[in-house]
């Protein structure tokens, strides 16, 4: 990599920030693309993000994909702020634009669905109930895009009520929420079932919920992809149910993200699953 004086510079920020896959997916676009731009990663300090933000204002970047712990700090630092961001509560993505302006967007629900329309084809989120499990911010994101997409009724199903009450009083729409020990009930007729928790992740966690009373046209899908069949996952395949996992969540994301930063869309004949799959030492 040649860098420049015109060289075009994006990134990552998070804390921490080792771990991320976002420099793998943009660097192998930008080099398909032949484009004279550089993504980079940057751990800063939670004390002062919103001062590297404010450093950031006039381009010096065109812009920073956002990770934890930064989201809903990203959509505080921001003068202009989407729809669907303040829907989920939480920016993925920052703008750093000429005029010293910041623009916060949020394209994980784009990675949502486009995990979806590649490894579920034929899947309309307006299709039935979609059941998350988990009250946090990405089910949050998650329960936003669905709703906007048509989804009839999303169902929450979380250990501690009273999150997943703060979701449903900020989001308003057709939400229901179950206690885990009712987790059947609310798996009644879903035409989606998505883990937006930690349940089954690490040694310690809690093992997945019994997805046995899921419809059989149900779609199963997890949100992390470390590991990429996680417990989750493989107790949707065990009931013969599709699954969905999570890195092609990461590739949707960033795609639109990519565009913004660099002023086109990823190249189309780029393979950055398989890419990233090397990365993580996992076979296709």
């Amino acid at each position: 990599m040649n860098l420049t004086a015109a060289t075009r510079l994006a990134g990552v920020v998070g804390h921490p920030i080792a771990h991320s896959l976002s420099p793998v997916l943009h660097n192998a676009w930008l080099e398909a693309a032949s484009l004279d731009g550089a993504y980079l990663a940057f751990s800063v300090d939670p004390k002062r993000f919103a001062a590297f933000i404010e450093g950031l204002r006039g381009g010096s970047l065109a812009g920073l994909n956002v990770t934890l712990p930064f989201k809903t700090d990203a959509l505080a630092a921001a003068d202009h702020v989407s729809g669907r961001a303040q829907a989920a509560g939480a920016a993925n993505l920052l703008v750093f634009r000429q005029d010293g302006t910041v623009a916060a967007d949020n394209t994980d629900g784009e990675g949502l669905l486009y995990a979806f329309a590649r490894q579920a084809p034929g899947f309309r989120p307006d299709s039935g109930p979609a059941v998350l499990f988990g009250a946090g911010g990405a089910a949050r994101g998650a329960a936003a895009t669905f709703l906007a997409a048509g989804c009839p009724e999303v169902r929450i199903v979380n250990r501690t009520r009273a999150r997943a009450e703060a979701l449903s009083t900020a989001l308003g729409g057709a939400i229901r929420i179950f206690d885990l020990a009712d987790a059947a009930a609310a798996l009644d007729g879903a035409a989606s079932v998505i883990n937006a928790s930690s349940a089954g992740l690490g040694a310690a966690a809690a093992p997945p919920p019994d997805l046995t009373a899921a419809p059989a046209h149900a779609v199963v899908m997890d949100m992390t992809y470390r590991p990429l069949r996680t417990p989750f996952l493989l107790a949707g395949a065990a009931h013969g149910l599709v699954t969905v996992d999570g890195l092609d969540m990461l590739i949707g994301q960033a795609m639109p993200a990519f565009e913004a930063f660099f002023g086109q869309m990823p190249p189309a004949g780029c393979d950055v699953r398989r890419r990233v799959l090397q990365v993580l030492g996992h076979p296709e």
